[in-house]
């Protein structure tokens, strides 16, 4: 670091913020950022919009809330009466000690996981390590409470609208067209709710927080090199992904490791908003750089992708995150945004332009498939078709809902989606859990101190909006491990609050 300040191009950065500090247009954008922040302050639209509701405000103190809470943590308790009852044994044992330790470092084994499960290429992933690992740290955090009566698993905190949204997933395997394909899929919701029960149930402070987000820049960083060698190696265009007549000359679309480059374009639009945050709340100047250096090759690879859906939604999750972190620099983030458009290769400004343009075959494509999703909800509105894409698409099939060349995958839209999967009560589930949650991190973050855990959990807001808008032409939870990576961004912003509210409320 030293080297660094010392460097021509330091000094040049320090006496152009000076100048910048003493400008006029400094001056400008600051009351700019003040009217900001009056507007958020005193809007009513946004104090309706962020107004919790008497559902998710009834929550912590319902009878159903306590049940839960009671049966989850059942293990537990029995475990700490066998230890109260053999304590002098348990604790003249060295594996036993250990064991507890490890159980109260969850977290830390949480982190270490992510970071192995999510840079298995996908020719060698198999769905069942997703089941298995969380399974693994859910047996751990029950070893953890064994020793102590404190250390429980976390439902309160979860909210009202996850749980409703889990119940709605066995419903739809009870009402499916297809109960036996419909199992199948309940075990990867199954992995992704021991994911959120874990993350909230584990993460104590910032620390934790810090060391899970940097283990989601592990993916971001693995995933995003391998991206870049494939684009050294040179990509073969695909003409099931691209319009070629529409998007002439574009290159082939990176898709790293993960099968598909739209894909790999969502892991990086849920886990980059978090190493953004990692170079924010990084007090070390070399875990700043690290980061920095991870989040350039992860934004270079989410170009390579040419996914535009995806595109859309990281500008989104970028938006947010500046709102929620300093609502002052919204005005000098919007003058950065105008003046980098210029800056855009011809390949990434031409894919933009494709967007509503409905001669691109990869956007008219949709409309059928739009079209096939509303024949269901219209037919079966209140059951939908059975959980998981293979149920769904047998009903299609069979009810013959679809009229186009291409297969029907799934609907290309993550509500319309969970709605044909889930049913009505999976819907609002979703759609509530996802309100509720950006919303409790907004309050939250607006009325706490400056720290790593409000950045952190400014960015896993930010992430989560920019997944919904993402969503709106595509089905983000196609692929099993992204719908974990999901839930699990999904979860340490939840977290994220909790620490927030204790150290509001300790300061």
């Amino acid at each position: 670091m030293s080297i660094l300040r010392e460097s021509y191009l330091y000094h040049l950065w320090a006496v152009l913020c000076t100048v910048y500090y003493d400008s006029a247009v400094h001056r400008c954008l600051v009351r700019m950022g003040a009217w900001c922040n009056r507007q958020i302050d005193e809007s009513r639209v946004l104090r309706v919009l962020c107004r919790e509701g008497v559902a998710a405000r009834a929550w912590e103190e319902s009878i159903l809330c306590r049940l839960l809470t009671g049966l989850i943590n059942l293990p537990a308790w029995l475990l700490h009466k066998l230890y109260l009852v053999l304590r002098a044994t348990f604790d003249d044992s060295v594996f036993s000690r250990l064991a507890f330790e490890m159980g109260h470092e969850t977290a830390v084994a949480q982190s270490w996981l992510i970071m192995l499960l999510w840079v298995i290429p996908f020719s060698h992933w198999n769905n069942a390590y997703s089941m298995l690992g969380f399974a693994a740290l859910l047996v751990l955090f029950y070893a953890g409470a064994m020793s102590r009566r404190d250390f429980r698993l976390d439902v309160k905190h979860i909210g009202f609208y996850p749980v409703v949204l889990f119940g709605a997933m066995f419903l739809a395997v009870l009402f499916s067209y297809e109960p036996s394909a419909s199992f199948r899929f309940l075990l990867y919701h199954i992995s992704a709710a021991m994911c959120v029960l874990v993350t909230v149930s584990a993460v104590r402070g910032t620390e934790d927080l810090k060391r899970l987000a940097a283990g989601g820049g592990v993916c971001v960083l693995v995933s995003s090199l391998y991206g870049v060698y494939q684009r050294i190696q040179g990509v073969e265009v695909n003409e099931s992904y691209v319009d070629l007549e529409v998007n002439a000359g574009m290159p082939g679309r990176v898709e790293s490791y993960f099968d598909n480059p739209n894909t790999f374009a969502e892991v990086l639009i849920l886990l980059l908003p978090l190493v953004l945050a990692l170079i924010l709340c990084s007090k070390r100047g070399i875990s700043r750089v690290t980061a920095c250096g991870v989040f350039a090759v992860g934004v270079l690879a989410l170009g390579m992708t040419y996914s535009r859906a995806s595109w859309v939604g990281m500008a989104c999750a970028m938006v947010v995150l500046v709102f929620l972190w300093k609502p002052k620099l919204i005005p000098a983030f919007a003058v950065l945004c105008v003046v980098m458009v210029p800056f855009l290769p011809d390949t990434i400004w031409h894919r933009v332009l494709t967007i509503f343009n409905p001669a691109d075959t990869s956007t008219a494509s949709r409309i059928p498939l739009y079209q096939a999703a509303l024949e269901v909800i219209r037919t079966s509105p209140v059951s939908g078709a059975g959980l998981g894409t293979a149920a769904v698409q047998d009903y299609i099939s069979d009810f013959n809902l679809y009229h186009a060349e291409a297969p029907f995958v799934h609907a290309h839209n993550f509500y319309l989606q969970v709605w044909i999967e889930a049913g009505l009560l999976g819907f609002l589930g979703f759609v509530g859990s996802m309100l509720w949650n950006i919303k409790k991190a907004a309050r939250t973050v607006r009325h706490c101190a400056p720290s790593a855990a409000r950045t952190i959990t400014c960015a896993g807001a930010a992430a989560l909006c920019g997944a919904m808008v993402c969503g709106l032409a595509d089905y983000l939870w196609n692929y099993p491990r992204v719908m974990c990576i999901f839930w699990f961004v999904f979860a340490l912003t939840i977290a994220g609050i909790k620490v927030c509210r204790r150290e509001t409320e300790a300061a």
